[in-house]
């Protein structure tokens, strides 16, 4: 009798070690900075495939005999599969860059069909929209390759003099679109690009794992061939109904926080939250509530699990026909997945409802494997649909979500609590306690990975999931849902919405209800990991308390600051605009704080507070050069967290920044002292606040300067040829590190001031494919032209690290954060 080379485990234990297997396999993959050839990805497959045929023919005649030669066998099948998931995450990404948009198509102006596939959004500055594209052609009408999928903004414009009514509307004002339409529109397109931060969102990543290749705004002036609206197509049905039913609440919800509400829990219109609300979810940890994450939707799963199955057993006839815990985990499925289509389908809820998936065709294969397998296969199963996904922190919210109720047995509790002969009260008590419980456990578990992922971990959640999460799911969505069919009970929702946002707003407005953290590096990380799981596993409390020295790592853990008379810069990358951090030993400033990009977005929210939070900094000073929008766009965000701070610039009196802090007009002749680091205000003069006429605002930037025991650094806002001369008429210094004045422009960068100056490094801050042109090109060739200086632009090299005490070895984060997704510029 022929034997087959086989596991010589369990099958739950094989499972385990095949399922780590591949996600090592996969996550080694999402390492690579560039990919290899579709034939490289292919010989690993098939020698991964050969060495598992090779297993199987060397043992196919016996079985092995010694302990060693199974714990072999295993070892080959695990490599065999962590090969074979290596190779097939790298083809996928091959035949998926290979529709990257050409480099050379970029900046031009196409004619663009296609139909749009997804809920438009609306703000303050237009509409945004996502566009099946069916075909490109260039202006002279000739078909180019393009990326099926691409990402548009159709912005408002400015009517010309003089212009009449049908001009304005047709010509330069966004026009309503609605999914299924097939639009023509000419479009300046350009490749994926976001801001390149420490700590930031991966905005190329987030494009990437959403197929779209190509992003661009609608073309829509007076000189262009106007957008048509071709169509109405059959496409795209869930996207239609669930724009019907925004349209429905904005007009007969007229409170726009609850209707913001409601259209989030509805149809996961995300965007229609507004922002101060979002701050309030994510200080008492709610969050997951109405963003329909996978946090989200595995909860609704829970508690639909729990309820359809106590409404079951009411009916010994259908338990004959269909036992309950099956009809409870059919049920839930069911329920989950049809929410998640309806709201949305977004990736996060795809991956959630395929990992649910998995686990109730286990449970109902009756398949006795302990949690821990069945948790990992489904593990598997999304990263397999979706590596990327590891790479995202909703993934890992709800898979260690789905591990903690798994880890702490609710499915028994569940059975306890609701099962038929107890009386009403005791099941009522049982179910709270219990509800409790995984509350407990889910807060507990995920806490080392808010700070992992966040760096602030809340406080008062706990409290705040244990009355949101039934209320919510329980209440507000129901009624929420319900609402598209008896309009009325929007009215109770809103009222609902109401008490709800009361209770958190207080709740986050307790002392210290939200800590922020250091995020850690990698080995922390996964040490607190380990030591939330220890923590929340059904094990004796003497084993459970040996995790607790492994997370109180994380509180403890500090990033490495500068020496005494030492001091580091990062300039930003926010888009057009300055925000540079300046770090002392024990002190830390901010020089500008970014652009406004809407009315709900800003680099302060977007960027600066994230990287200040991330390295646990605390500002003491913010310097706003002068109030141009490009400049102090994100300094009330960083205000409202940062308090103590106080803000020097050369704002006029009467600013709304300055009633948020302690100001103090910047003039030169100003300096401190902060840990043998010297600061000093070299411009504006007193006499040029009191100039008749007045200045225009660049030419009151605060100039300021940072010397350290050997370096220096000067920072001067968007002066321009003037105030250079001024400040070369009085004496100025060379400099190591320069911040480019105006952002490259041609009114600044005089060849008597670069010579003066003469810095190593020069970083001028400044939007990808900006509308200015900045910078110009004869400036950078003039400072091209120095020697010995390193020319940094922002928006290639993304956010820059200089270190006084290492001057030669400044860092561009968009090379050490480099992935095949990434944008393919250079990185400085």
């Amino acid at each position: 009798m022929s034997h087959v080379s086989s596991p010589p485990l369990s099958g739950a234990r094989f499972a385990m070690g095949a399922a780590w297997a591949w996600l090592v396999g996969t996550a080694l993959q999402l390492q690579q900075e560039a990919l290899w050839t579709a034939l490289a990805f292919g010989a690993v497959g098939l020698g991964a495939i050969a060495l598992g045929l090779w297993e199987m023919m060397r043992n196919r005649n016996q079985r092995p005999a010694r302990w060693t030669e199974r714990w072999m066998g295993a070892f080959i099948w695990v490599m065999v599969l962590g090969l074979v998931a290596f190779s097939l995450t790298g083809l996928r990404a091959v035949a998926f860059d290979s529709e990257r948009l050409s480099p050379a198509l970029e900046g031009q102006d196409l004619r663009i069909t296609g139909v749009v596939a997804e809920l438009p959004q609306r703000n303050a500055a237009g509409l945004r929209f996502r566009l099946s594209v069916e075909s490109a052609r260039l202006g002279s009408g000739v078909p180019v390759a393009f990326p099926k999928r691409m990402d548009v903004g159709w912005y408002n414009g400015m009517a010309p003099a003089g212009a009449d009514a049908s001009a304005w509307e047709l010509q330069y004002q966004p026009q309503p679109v609605r999914p299924g339409e097939r639009w023509e529109l000419t479009v300046r397109v350009k490749a994926p690009h976001g801001s390149s931060n420490p700590h930031g969102f991966d905005y190329e990543l987030w494009l990437w794992e959403q197929g779209v290749q190509a992003t661009g705004y609608v073309r829509a002036g007076a000189k262009e061939v106007r957008p048509q609206r071709v169509a109405q197509t059959w496409l795209y049905p869930v996207a239609r109904l669930r724009q019907a039913l925004r349209e429905r609440i904005e007009l007969q919800v007229l409170n726009p926080q609850a209707a913001g509400m409601i259209a989030a829990l509805v149809i996961g219109d995300q965007g229609a939250i507004d922002r101060a609300d979002w701050d309030i979810f994510r200080a008492t940890g709610v969050a997951h509530l109405v963003s329909i994450s996978g946090l989200h939707i595995t909860m609704f799963a829970w508690l639909a699990v729990v309820c359809v199955g106590a409404l079951w057993r009411r009916s010994s006839r259908l338990c004959h026909v269909l036992p309950a815990p099956s009809a409870a985990l059919l049920g839930g499925l069911l329920l989950a997945t049809s929410y998640a289509l309806f709201s949305g389908w977004a990736v996060p809820a795809q991956r959630t409802c395929a990992m649910l998936a998995t686990v109730v065709v286990l449970r109902l294969m009756g398949a006795r494997w302990p949690w821990t397998s069945v948790w990992m296969l489904a593990c598997v199963l999304v990263v397999a649909l979706d590596p990327w996904a590891l790479l995202q922190a909703g993934f890992w919210l709800s898979f260690v979500a789905v591990g903690v109720l798994f880890a702490s047995d609710s499915r028994s509790f569940d059975r306890q609590a609701l099962s038929p002969g107890q009386g009403s009260a005791s099941a009522a008590a049982r179910y709270g306690l219990g509800f409790v419980r995984e509350q407990g456990c889910i807060t507990l578990a995920l806490a080392p990975l808010s700070v992992v992922l966040f760096g602030q971990l809340s406080l008062v959640g706990l409290l705040a999931n244990v009355l949101a999460v039934p209320w919510v799911t329980l209440v507000l969505t129901p009624l929420a849902m319900l609402g598209a069919l008896v309009p009325a009970l929007w009215s109770v929702a809103t009222w609902g919405i109401d008490l709800m946002m009361v209770v958190l707003q207080a709740m986050a407005a307790w002392p210290g209800a939200v800590w922020m953290f250091a995020i850690p590096p990698w080995w922390l990380a996964l040490a607190a990991g380990a030591g939330s799981l220890l923590l929340v596993l059904p094990l004796p409390w003497s084993f459970r308390v040996l995790g607790l020295p492994l997370v109180l790592g994380l509180v403890v853990w500090r990033p490495l600051v500068p020496a005494l008379g030492e001091f580091e810069i990062v300039a930003a990358d926010v888009g057009q605009g300055n925000a540079v951090v300046v770090r002392t030993a024990t002190h830390a400033l901010l020089y500008d704080a970014g652009p406004r990009y809407s009315v709900e977005s800003d680099a302060g929210n977007r960027v600066l507070v994230p990287l200040l939070s991330a390295t646990h900094t605390q500002l003491q000073r913010m310097v706003l050069s002068h109030r141009d929008a490009d400049h102090v766009g994100g300094a009330a965000a960083v205000l409202a967290l940062q308090n103590e701070t106080d803000v020097w610039s050369s704002l006029d009196a009467g600013h709304p920044l300055l009633a948020k802090a302690k100001s103090v007009r910047c003039q030169a002749g100003q300096s401190w002292v902060w840990d043998g680091v010297v600061f000093e205000v070299l411009h504006p003069d007193a006499q040029d606040y009191a100039g008749v006429p007045a200045l225009k605002s660049n030419a009151l930037s605060c100039v300021l300067r940072v010397q350290g025991v050997t370096q220096s650094a000067l920072l001067v806002g968007d002066i321009e040829r003037v105030q250079e001369a001024q400040l070369l008429s009085r004496g100025l210094k060379p400099t190591n590190f320069l911040l480019v004045p105006h952002h490259g422009s041609k009114t600044s960068s005089t060849a008597e001031f670069l010579a003066a100056v003469s810095p190593s490094v020069a970083v001028v801050q400044a939007g990808y494919r900006n509308r200015y042109g900045h910078p110009a090109s004869e400036v950078r060739d003039r400072y091209l032209a120095l020697e010995g200086v390193r020319w940094v632009e922002t928006a290639n090299c993304g956010a820059f690290t200089w270190r006084s005490w290492l001057p030669s070895q400044g860092e561009c984060h968009r090379d050490q954060a480099r992935r095949y997704w990434s944008w393919k510029g250079q990185g400085s």
